[in-house]
């Protein structure tokens, strides 16, 4: 099926991975795949049982080594998204966790299968070596990179693996804690099959083409969604044919693979350097220049992606490799609409204009690189025209994250938006629209139940708590909690009862637990109630909620037992 060009985006989650959103379904990654404008998804979590059934049972062939839903779940689809469907990928992402050269190893990696024989195959063979699929959606298993590799070439000739998120401090290739210099070092004999690497949010081409060792693979980028309304915050555009094996072609040859829409990298929470608690947000040639100790506080400086990335880079930013592709760098149009109406981009007020221009222009992609800036102009108003006008040129403000958190984008100064414009809306010309909130972008998500219980540990399955409903690329709301922590924020719902002791980070939980529940499981905030039993408790449960949520915290009821 020729195309000119289209979007894929390879690398999402189901609700059987933990802390990802229960709406993680065929039907509604369907609808969210083609109101974003992609022709290509991949299936995520096919290793888990219950998922794996669940696509066999809704999923039929289509081109070649791809599917498209079954009948029975496609007329269940709004007419709105009738249009051409949504191709699928049999994908999931895995957590392999190890020993080699007397370090621990924690590295993720994206595995592909063109059918469900050769995905059964690949599932027997790390069932067959003691590996647990069922506990979560993207398994943690003690399998080395380069087996794992081996494991995936021998269940099919056509199925590939592509590092996933290679910067990631602590689970990927390249990352600073467990990865290593070279991502053929971490694949060893088996480097050569190795076609292509994930750059992760946290990182865009430009900087990994500062690392010439990188130019051998084709760079892509995917979502890493655990929410639908993620999908294509990062994505791959292709023009080959929309099958499976002309995309593995395209990824080993660079022919028809035309470029990436990434993330703006500074929007992460560790693209930086510094200490959160002490104001500092450095770049790397600030630490090194104070040997990596925070001037306020005495201790070390939590580094950033970038500072990896200079670490290992050989080349001058100027200097781009031959086959470098074409970069757009964008943000969702939520956060777009929730900057200039000066609300949460998760807001009612948002999601209703969101509609309205997608209603009226189309998929939400287009609106942002291609749809005329005077079709935008006349749908939606002046502000959100001259809004994608900047963001097309790339005329933003960056605040880069740090130490956890996040990175601002902004498109408008504050006195702008307070002078107003014609828009769609109408905005009240007595309201004055709040500085833009800190963009979430994707957090992790309760699943739709309790996962099962793991079963009894085997030597091919690492004990490893901290990576249970972690979101690695550093985006998520939990990220900076504890294993039992995230556990107890992440929970079901239901009554939640939490017994611990003197400083152990109760209040620290149930206040990411709020903010979990209202940005990520659409909780209003209005219907949120905490009490605390002492006023500092209450201001600190304030202090903690606006961190996390922006404006939209004082929409949270904070109260004591005293009057």
């Amino acid at each position: 099926m020729p195309r000119d060009s289209w979007i894929a985006d390879l690398h999402i989650h189901s609700k059987h991975s933990r802390a990802c959103s229960k709406d993680l379904e065929l039907p509604n990654l369907a609808y969210w795949a083609r109101r974003k404008g992609i022709s290509l998804l991949g299936t995520g979590d096919f290793t888990h049982p219950a998922w794996f059934a669940h696509l066999q049972e809704n999923l039929i062939p289509a081109e070649p080594g791809l599917f498209t839903l079954a009948a029975s779940v496609e007329h269940r689809l709004p007419s709105s998204v009738s249009q051409e469907p949504t191709r699928f990928m049999l994908s999931v992402e895995i957590s392999t966790i190890y020993k080699r050269d007397d370090r621990t190893r924690k590295v993720h990696h994206l595995i592909y299968m063109p059918d469900f024989e050769s995905a059964s195959r690949f599932r027997d063979s790390l069932l067959k070596a003691g590996c647990n699929l069922a506990s979560d959606g993207r398994p943690i298993i003690g399998l080395d990179s380069r087996d794992l590799l081996e494991i995936t070439l021998q269940a099919s000739e056509d199925g590939y693996l592509v590092p996933a998120h290679i910067w990631t401090p602590w689970f990927s290739a390249l990352g600073s804690k467990s990865g290593f210099d070279a991502i053929a070092h971490c694949y060893a004999d088996l480097a050569d099959h190795i076609k292509a690497v994930e750059t992760g949010l946290s990182s865009d081409p430009e900087m990994n083409q500062r690392v010439s060792s990188l130019d051998r693979y084709r760079l892509v980028s995917n979502s890493d969604a655990h929410s639908p309304q993620a999908l294509a915050r990062e994505a791959t555009r292709f023009s080959c044919d929309l099958d499976y094996f002309a995309v593995k072609d395209a990824l080993s040859s660079g022919d028809g693979l035309t470029g990436t829409i990434e993330f703006f990298p500074e929007e992460g929470k560790y693209h930086a350097d510094g200490h959160r608690d002490c104001g500092i947000n450095w770049s790397p040639s600030q630490t090194r220049a104070a040997k990596g100790v925070c001037p306020v506080c005495g201790r070390q400086l939590t580094v950033g992606v970038l500072a990896r990335v200079e670490e290992l880079a050989d080349r001058d930013p100027s200097i781009l490799p031959d086959n470098a592709k074409p970069v757009t760098h964008l943000i969702q149009l939520h956060q777009v609409l929730g900057e200039i109406e000066g609300v949460g981009a998760k807001s009612k007020t948002v999601e209703g204009k969101l509609n309205s221009l997608v209603a009226a222009l189309g998929p939400e992609l287009a609106i942002l690189t291609s749809v005329p800036v005077s079709e935008i102009r006349a749908v939606g108003g002046e502000l959100i025209a001259e809004g994608v006008r900047r963001l097309r040129a790339g005329e933003v403000t960056r605040v880069p994250g740090y130490d956890g958190e996040y990175g601002v984008i902004r498109l408008f100064e504050p006195e702008e938006l307070r002078a107003g414009g014609d828009t769609l809306f109408d905005l009240p010309a007595t309201v004055v629209p709040k500085r833009a909130p800190v963009v979430r972008k994707v957090a992790p998500r309760k699943p739709i139940s309790a996962p099962p219980l793991p079963s009894v540990a085997s030597p091919h399955e690492p004990f490893e708590p901290m990576l249970a409903g972690m979101e690695e690329v550093g985006t998520g709301l939990l990220d900076r909690l504890d294993a039992m922590q995230r556990v107890a924020a992440s929970a079901p719902g239901g009554p939640l009862l939490i017994v611990a002791g003197p400083g152990t980070g109760k209040t620290r939980t149930l206040t990411h637990r709020l903010a979990y529940l209202c940005a990520e499981m659409n909780v209003y905030p209005d219907q949120c109630l905490a009490i605390t039993f002492t006023r500092r408790a209450a201001e600190e449960l304030r202090h903690r909620l606006g961190s996390l949520l922006g404006p939209v915290a004082k929409d949270v009821t904070v109260s004591t037992f005293h009057a």
